[in-house]
């Protein structure tokens, strides 16, 4: 293969990633945006009720999901912002090596922008900023946020994924 070609390889790999690139960049902004304004117009553990059942709420998550390890003495902060600089490079290369599969890359860009997010609460704050909270009957869900509706729906994808990949097979 001819340096040119390398490069035109590359080059459209870089291309092909774009498009997710860009719904993962998306999903940061929207995410990053939403908790700049509940930090700005709330201050930690005020509430605004929505609805009968929805709130938006400011919570503080030191932990992962549904709090896992939020009262630890804060090592854990670096533990999950390592995992989400180790999952982001990982779904790079995903993504740069699986372009064309749709939903799987679909998937994975959710799930990147959505750790992005994450990782940039916890280097900024020391804490994940939630503030969607839904609640039925005096059961309240744990608070959430834009990024954490990415990663669901990127994980809920990347099983439908796998399942029709199965299906496809047989």
């Amino acid at each position: 293969m001819a340096r040119g070609d390398t490069f035109m390889m590359r080059g459209s790999t870089l291309g092909s990633m774009l498009p997710w690139l860009a719904l993962a960049l998306i999903i940061l902004i929207a995410d990053q945006f939403t908790k700049v304004l509940i930090l700005g117009y709330y201050r930690h553990g005020d509430s605004t009720t929505i609805t009968s059942f929805f709130n938006l709420v400011r919570a503080h998550n030191t932990g992962a999901a549904f709090s896992f390890l939020a009262a630890a003495s804060g090592w854990q902060r670096w533990l999950f912002t390592g995992i989400g600089v180790a999952a982001t490079l990982f779904i790079l290369y995903l993504l740069r090596t699986h372009p064309g599969q749709k939903l799987f890359s679909f998937a994975l860009a959710c799930i990147l922008g959505g750790a992005v997010g994450n990782v940039i609460d916890r280097l900024l704050h020391g804490y994940v900023v939630d503030f969607l909270q839904f609640h039925w009957a005096g059961w309240y869900f744990p608070a959430f946020n834009v990024a954490d509706a990415a990663i669901t729906i990127g994980a809920v994808c990347l099983v439908l994924d796998e399942l029709l990949r199965v299906r496809r097979t047989k």
